[in-house]
């Protein structure tokens, strides 16, 4: 039985999103779970984002507005949203996706388990018409999954989001998961990049429950445009700075999986010379603060390349 009483913060960060902020607005709004609020911090905007925020904000009173005084940079202006928030859960919003009426209403029995760090719902990634968007995320059926098979699908390169943005968290792991930065040796300012930090939350997460649940229905929705982060962002610039943020969880949390990562880097390294090289990037150890081991694992190796290849063959068929 779904407990109503539960205070869930929808949290928005934005940035100069003029075109989709309203739409995306009312899609938080237009909960068939009613007790929200929704916490929008916006980061000095130079449009009519903040004007058109205003007037959405006399509309409902559930919807609370935030300005900051300057631009202070994605991954701060997330933290942001964060602090004001006041719910006992967290789900975060990009100021450009859009979720369903009843993505609240199907996530929140799961992550009221104790056992539950995170549920991630289906997701599709759209141009114009949500519902004919692609596939971006579909695990399996519905149902509770060992937090060990969300990190090692991440290690093996099966297909897990990176992005928190189809995820309801409790607001007390958001709080404690978001990191402003992500110390590395090429001095990277995760800060600004935003790049590596979402994919921080799910793994510190993932280590700290033995659970994630999954929903199958396809409850969140991706808009993919020329001014979103990950079309902007060259495609080995991000695969680069996932894999510096999962050296770092790695490293610190998981030393068992050190030889495992490190087939991964192997790959990365092959795939993205041309930037590695600019990044000064040349060696596995240049992916860690510490660590010396740069041994490999053949059998990691196979299947990561198996993914891979079943990943690619998947796009084509698409």
């Amino acid at each position: 039985m779904l407990n109503k009483n539960k205070l869930v913060s929808i949290l928005i960060p934005v940035y100069n999103r003029e075109k989709y902020i309203e739409e995306t607005v009312k899609s938080a709004l237009n909960q068939t779970y009613r007790n929200i609020e929704v916490i929008i911090v916006d980061n000095k905007s130079t449009d009519n984002t903040w004007k058109i925020l205003k007037k959405l904000a006399k509309q409902d009173s559930r919807l609370k507005i935030f300005q900051n005084e300057t631009n202070i940079g994605p991954v701060r202006n997330w933290k942001r949203c964060i602090d004001e928030a006041s719910g006992e859960y967290g789900k975060i919003l990009w100021s450009d996706d859009l979720i369903t009426p009843d993505f609240i209403e199907k996530t929140l029995h799961y992550i009221e388990n104790k056992d539950v760090g995170f549920v991630i719902t289906g997701t599709k990634v759209f141009t114009k018409c949500p519902k004919d968007g692609k596939v971006h995320v579909s695990i399996n059926k519905s149902g509770i999954y060992n937090s060990e098979e969300y990190i090692k699908g991440i290690l093996y390169f099966d297909k897990y989001p990176v992005s928190p943005g189809c995820a309801l968290f409790r607001l007390k792991d958001l709080r404690k998961n978001l990191l402003i930065n992500i110390p590395n040796k090429i001095n990277i300012d995760f800060s600004m990049h935003a790049i590596g930090n979402d994919l921080l939350i799910y793994l510190l997460t993932a280590n700290q429950y033995p659970k994630f649940a999954f929903v199958k229905d396809y409850l969140s929705f991706f808009r993919a445009h020329p001014d979103s982060i990950s079309i902007k962002s060259n495609k080995c610039r991000l695969i680069i700075n996932y894999s510096l943020a999962l050296s770092y969880f790695i490293e610190k949390y998981r030393s068992d999986l050190i030889r495992a990562n490190n087939t991964r880097l192997y790959l990365v390294l092959k795939k993205c010379k041309k930037l590695n090289k600019e990044m000064n990037l040349k060696r596995i150890n240049d992916f860690y603060m510490k660590n010396t081991n740069a041994k490999i694992d053949f059998v990691s190796l196979v299947k990561m390349v198996k993914n891979i290849l079943i990943r690619k063959f998947n796009n084509f068929k698409g």
